[in-house]
């Protein structure tokens, strides 16, 4: 039997590949590495599962020169280098961080430096690592290209290029990326390869880039067949109601293992993994639209055992390699004969076994018969399926009486939560769907929210309106004054609201009654019980409100207003009417508001000479009263013509001038 020895590789790789179970090479690496140890371009082409990976891996590390060369004479010191020497490119994240692996594994004595480089990560610690130096690097096109366009990544000294899953690399979404990775690479160098399928036209493209390639194609002794001989296939015709019912009884059946479900689309897969793990089966899913820490933490929950069925996408039909992999379903039909090819050669790997279920839907026969011709496969004609149909629990050998749901008794895994989540600093709008960082995002924004919903619940609604009743019921005007402070957000809506009918009974009230108040000596003292009656017809003392509010800043202009007692009256009646509609404009101008302060202070001036016991009554009432008060002392002071005259001059500035003609009618009535 030929071991990797026997191909001439070095001892201290050869003694890795031991220390980890690998002693003698498959067909495709005892193949490849004679051609590829001697620098010759190839093109391999071998089934899935048979060892590609160590096909061109075994090669690229024989290239690379590294101080334990030195140390053992292959080499001189000057061909040390810290820029990478050797380059593999890859279709998928997923497949990256595997082939990295493997290199590791392969290059550990010899204490060969290997790097992935891949989207989804953060930047620095890969241009850390650069830095430090790498002999070998796998990576994805888009990273690649983004690390080389920023000088970050030197690839003049590469040695040899490998593309990986090469039909995949050469099709049209990756070959602009793939050609300008090459425009960075040395001219001189070798180029291998590698892919399961390798289609006429892909050959003839590879042909550009490469010298005199040889095209090596293994065949296993298991003959010519397009998939691996000791994967068993089952093709049923499955309705897609009654798919997810059929798969969680497939998942029981006996003797499985790991188990991987495909879907041709990322919300089927992410559906498909939810409905299972609500079944009671431990599932994770893999596709583009997680970010790339819960792709990993998925991938590496399945490895470990944690998760025992991976729902994905065709993002990880290619090159995965995870031991223990008994059945693959095709929840949908893939889209071709290649991608059936990949999805079920994720089961049957290095000599296992394994079974390959295929659920084709009524709208995807042709598909499926394409898919059929083109593999040479016996399956023209799908059986008809159901979940509960006799020849599925037997070619399948599911427990008699299985039921959709998995017992409780049987829910031994650990679960997709019991693998750690590690930050990457993801990159892109994805990074966080879904992770911590993203629920974090969302408390935070919530907080405010629920601090300004107390705000605008104020109970000063409620408040208002309950003070306006009390002041009809007592005649007493400072209870309703209290709340006015917490009031003042809503005072507009209810001026505005009442405005219109209210002010205009109250006014001819105050006429009436000016004429009464006029032969009185303590007029102020005789108007406040008045006034207090009126409250509750004029709701509007968020008016009033309003006055003792702007009352602090403009004390000192008391002093010279102090007088006139008249003119206070006629401001404050169109303070009344004014007040609903003009309240932002009340701010702007400075003076209008004093005036109205000035007759607050003015008509407690005149009330404290009047009267003993009244004028004590009237300084308590003073700042709910005057308001009203003063609508109707103007009626009492309007026979004063000059005051008439001020109060026409204000009237502009208070946009009112209606009032100060009601003022004026006053004196004539």
């Amino acid at each position: 039997m030929t071991t990797f020895r026997d191909l001439g590789i070095f001892p201290e790789t050869a003694e890795a590949l031991e220390a980890v179970g690998i002693v003698s090479p498959f067909p495709i690496q005892e193949m490849t590495l004679p051609v590829a140890l001697s620098g010759t371009d190839v093109i391999g082409q071998a089934k899935t599962g048979t060892g590609k990976t160590l096909g061109f891996g075994l090669p690229l590390l024989e290239r690379v020169v590294v101080p334990a060369d030195v140390e053992a004479g292959r080499a001189t010191p000057d061909q040390l280098t810290d820029a990478p020497q050797a380059l593999v490119v890859v279709p998928t994240r997923e497949l990256c961080t595997q082939v990295t692996n493997d290199l590791l594994t392969a290059g550990k004595v010899r204490n060969v430096r290997v790097l992935a480089i891949y989207g989804g990560r953060a930047y620095e610690p890969q241009v850390e690592a650069l830095n430090k130096g790498v002999d070998v690097i796998v990576g994805t096109p888009g990273r690649l290209l983004d690390l080389a366009g920023q000088k970050k990544l030197d690839l003049s000294r590469v040695r040899a290029l490998v593309l990986d899953e090469a039909d995949e690399m050469l099709d049209l979404g990756f070959l602009p990326d793939v050609e300008k990775i090459m425009a960075h690479l040395p001219a001189k160098r070798q180029t291998m390869l590698f892919s399961a399928t390798m289609p006429g036209a892909v050959i003839g493209l590879a042909r550009r880039y490469m010298t005199q390639p040889t095209h090596i194609r293994a065949v296993s002794e298991d003959g010519e067949g397009a998939t691996v001989a000791n994967i068993t296939q089952h093709v049923f015709r499955a309705h897609n109601m009654d798919k997810p019912e059929l798969v969680s009884r497939i998942l029981q059946a006996e003797g499985r293992g790991l188990a991987m479900i495909f879907c041709r689309t990322k919300r089927t897969a992410a559906d498909i993994a939810e409905q299972l793990e609500r079944r009671g089966f431990a599932s994770g899913a893999v596709h583009g639209d997680l970010g790339q820490g819960a792709r990993e933490q998925a991938l590496r929950a399945f490895r470990n055992g944690k998760v025992d069925v991976l729902v994905c996408t065709d993002v990880a039909a290619r090159g995965i390699d995870v031991e223990g992999v008994t059945h693959v379903i095709n929840y949908q039909t893939p889209e071709d004969e290649k991608t059936f090819l990949h999805r079920v050669g994720r089961t049957g790997r290095a000599g296992n076994k394994g079974i390959a279920v295929t659920l084709v839907d009524w709208d995807d026969i042709p598909r499926w018969q394409l898919i059929n011709k083109a593999l040479e496969l016996d399956f023209h004609e799908p059986v008809e399926t159901y979940s509960t149909s006799p020849h599925l629990f037997e070619q399948l050998n599911i427990p008699a009486g299985t039921k959709g749901i998995l017992p409780r008794a049987e829910r031994t895994r650990a679960g997709l939560k019991a693998e750690d989540l590690e930050d990457l600093g993801e990159t892109g709008g994805r990074g966080g769907r879904g992770g911590r960082s993203a629920q974090a995002a969302t408390v935070t924004e919530e907080r405010p929210a629920r601090t300004r919903t107390p705000r605008q619940r104020r109970r000063t609604r409620g408040g208002s309106e309950l003070g306006a009743e009390q002041a009809a019921v007592s005649p007493v005007a400072e209870a309703p004054q209290e709340p006015a402070a917490g009031d003042e957000p809503r005072r507009p809506r209810r001026r505005r609201t009442r405005v219109g009918a209210v002010p205009v009974q109250s006014a001819p009230a105050a006429v009436a009654e000016a004429p009464v108040a006029a032969p009185v000596v303590a007029a102020p003292v005789a108007e406040a019980a008045p006034v207090a009656e009126e409250a509750p017809a004029k709701p509007k003392r968020t008016r009033t409100r309003k006055v003792a509010e702007s009352a602090p800043e403009p004390d000192f202009q008391t002093v010279p207003l102090a007088e006139p007692a008249p003119v206070r009256a006629r401001r404050p009646r169109r303070i009344v009417e004014t007040a609903p509609e003009p309240d932002f404009q009340m701010a702007p101008p400075v003076e209008p508001v004093r005036a109205r302060r000035t007759t607050r202070k003015a008509a407690a001036a005149p009330v404290t000479p009047v009267a003993e016991a009244a004028a004590v009554a009237v300084a308590e009432e003073a700042p709910a009263k005057p308001k009203r008060t003063r609508t109707r002392k103007a009626a009492e002071a309007a026979p004063v013509a000059a005051e008439a005259a001020v109060a026409a001059e204000e009237a502009p500035a208070k946009p009112k001038r209606t009032r100060t003609r009601k003022v004026a009618a006053a004196p004539e009535a």
